[in-house]
């Protein structure tokens, strides 16, 4: 339900792990982007469903939100009633990713506030600590919103380490879409054993990576980011709603 990588090596692990459909939502990557990567990997193996991972608020306030069936792109760097407001607009399919986690993630009130248009919520994540996952199940219980899980990968070997198994035929993506959409009963599985644990451990690590030196490198050093509301690209069209 959610990598933030693509290329021939994840392609061909998830055939080999027996995943039918890979959802790319990478971080500051333009959707025309993400689009034809997306097409790009899919074959009659594998579907890879373009998304979103929307980063909004500011470095020091920010919350993710994964969204999908999107009808034209949506920046980063929008407050978090922005980027709701304009996922509303398009009617798109909206999940909560490692709900409670850290400081990145949507929070109870957040969920509370949103519930309308929230379709789905991560129940488990090989980053979250068994506190994380048992907090995100509660808040899909309490509000009664279908669950799924999903690999999270940043790293490669992460790919079918988690899947979430719906009780229909998903060949398209509009055929997910219609199932997050209409909560289509689905389980939420993840392997077990120390080989799991490792790769939960090693992307752990890779969170210090991800916080520590690209992260400098991302807000000192790259300039403006591709998805930075006052892009070009954008048009000035969300200039209401910027944080930045």
């Amino acid at each position: 339900m959610h990598v933030k990588i693509l290329d021939e090596r994840v392609a061909a692990r998830a055939k080999r792990r027996g995943i039918d459909v890979l959802v790319y939502a990478p971080h500051f990557t333009r959707w025309s982007t993400i689009r034809e990567r997306a097409e790009r990997f899919s074959d009659d193996d594998l579907l890879v469903v373009p998304a979103r991972e929307l980063f909004t608020g500011d470095w020091r306030h920010r919350r993710h939100v994964l969204a999908l069936d999107l009808q034209r792109g949506i920046p980063d760097f929008l407050t978090l009633d922005g980027a709701v407001n304009e996922l509303a607009k398009q009617d798109a399919v909206v999940c909560v990713p490692h709900p409670g986690f850290l400081t990145i993630s949507l929070e109870r009130d957040h969920i509370r506030a949103y519930r309308d248009i929230v379709d789905a919520i991560e129940v488990y994540n090989p980053k979250h600590l068994p506190r994380d996952n048992r907090r995100a199940r509660a808040l899909a219980a309490e509000f009664d919103i279908p669950g799924f899980t999903s690999s999270y990968a940043h790293l490669p070997g992460t790919i079918g380490e988690c899947w979430t198994t719906f009780e229909c035929a998903i060949d398209t993506a509009a055929d997910l879409h219609d199932a997050l959409r209409d909560g289509t009963p689905r389980t939420a599985t993840h392997r077990d054993g120390l080989e799991h644990l490792g790769r939960r451990a090693i992307e752990m690590a890779h969170i210090g990576y991800e916080n520590t030196w690209k992260k400098l490198d991302r807000v000192y050093l790259s300039g403006t980011e591709p998805t930075h509301p006052d892009h070009v690209a954008y048009g000035g069209a969300f200039e209401d709603s910027s944080v930045y």
